[in-house]
Parts: C-alpha cells; structure tokens; sequence
C-alpha cells in the first residue's frame, strides 16, 4: 500500500476545508450533494454570460500512463499501451480516498463522475485511461461513469457537467482540459493555468457562486512522491 500522504495534519485539512466551504459536503454529516443547476450555464463561446447558477467542478488528469516505450496493463493484467501504467493503476486503486466516506477525505462526495469516451485514435489514448481512473471511485461512490463524451467535445460535456447534480468530477486527457475550462466560462480567472501541468496528482476545483466562479489547485497526496 502506498504511503500515507505527506501533510495531511490539521493545518493543511483546515485551509481545504475553508477553500471547500461553499459547497463542500461533509463526510461526517452525511448530508446531501447540491441539487445542481437544472438550466446549462452559457459560457462566453455562445455570446453569452454563465448563468446565476451555483456549480462545483474539480477536474482531473487520467493517472499515470507508461513512459515512451513502456507497456501500461489493462483490467485484466494483460499488456495495453492504452492503459495505465502500475503506478497509474495504484493511483487510481487510492483515488477514492480523497471523498467521503472515507475517513480523512477532504473533497465533496460527487454525485456525478464524468471521464473521456470513445474510442483511441491515433496516438490519442486517453478514453481507456480515463475510465481506469475512475472506476475504483465510482465503484466506492456506488456512481456510473458517463462517458458519452470524446475528448474534443468539451463544449458539451460543459453543459452537460453544468446541468449534473452537484458536485461533478471530470477525469480528462491533459490537452482537452483547457477547452473544458474554457467551455465552462472559468478561462479567464486569476491564476488559472493556460495548460495542465506535468502532473497527475492534482485537483483542478472551479466553484460557482452567484454567477462568479473562483479557482482552487489542490494536490492529492495520495501516492509516496505526491507533492
């Protein structure tokens, strides 16, 4: 089993859960998730301004894939550059640590989990990857995987992430996740990266209040190496 993650004392749960306040759902209270915004946000493509409507969307990188001329392992154990790599595998075996009801969990329980589908295409193979990642999670939060979305139609599953019950969890491939942002209306906030950085242990978290989104990076620390 992996390391318990560096810095998970009181200090760092207390400013997670002041920077998760608005919409955080406590993983000792039980409580409900949000209802989520029954009209799809309009972001700045249309012409037109994101609605009223409070949202709460963390965003994730598929975990970690296979170094260039590496095989990754499928499901089944069987080779599959497509797949993970081990270390993506045990990521995403401790992914479910970071929501209720796990005890130390610090991010919102989602109520609805989204990951990249369709078919690999080329040197593109993030939809298989994507779906690795989640499926542990998905499995603990008892929630189906939508996955009716291809990397590159990140304008629809903004509206489709927008008009989910609240929170939503996105597992993408790292070039499509600026197109999600931006597609969500959230492109131009203050000390939001223009590109995903070289990492897979992070949490992009964008946060809707009265038509306002705010921007939060958190890491995982869910793996010995995490930062």
């Amino acid at each position: 089993m992996p390391e318990a993650p560096a810095g998970s004392g009181p200090r760092r749960r207390a400013v997670l859960a002041a920077a998760l306040a608005p919409l955080a759902v406590s993983a000792c209270s039980g409580g409900e998730a949000p209802e989520a915004p029954r009209t799809p946000a309009r972001g700045p493509e249309s012409g037109h301004e994101s609605g009223p409507e409070d949202a709460l969307i963390m965003v994730i990188r598929h975990a970690e894939k296979p170094y260039a001329g590496g095989v990754g392992r499928d499901a089944d154990g069987e080779d599959d550059p497509g797949s993970l790599a081990g270390r993506g595998w045990r990521r995403a075996e401790e992914l479910p640590r970071l929501f209720p009801p796990s005890s130390g969990s610090f991010l919102p329980r989602p109520a609805a989990v989204f990951a990249a589908g369709g078919k690999p295409s080329g040197k593109e193979r993030a939809p298989a990857r994507c779906r690795q990642t989640v499926a542990a999670l998905a499995a603990a939060l008892r929630t189906p995987v939508r996955t009716e979305f291809a990397v590159g139609a990140e304008a629809a599953l903004a509206q489709a992430a927008l008009a989910a019950p609240m929170p939503v969890l996105v597992c993408w491939e790292h070039s499509g996740i600026p197109r999600l942002v931006r597609s969500l209306g959230a492109h131009q906030l203050p000390g939001t990266p223009a590109g995903w950085p070289d990492r897979h242990d992070l949490v992009w978290m964008f946060t809707r209040r009265q038509g306002r989104w705010s921007f939060r990076e958190l890491p995982q620390q869910l793996l010995a190496g995490d930062v």
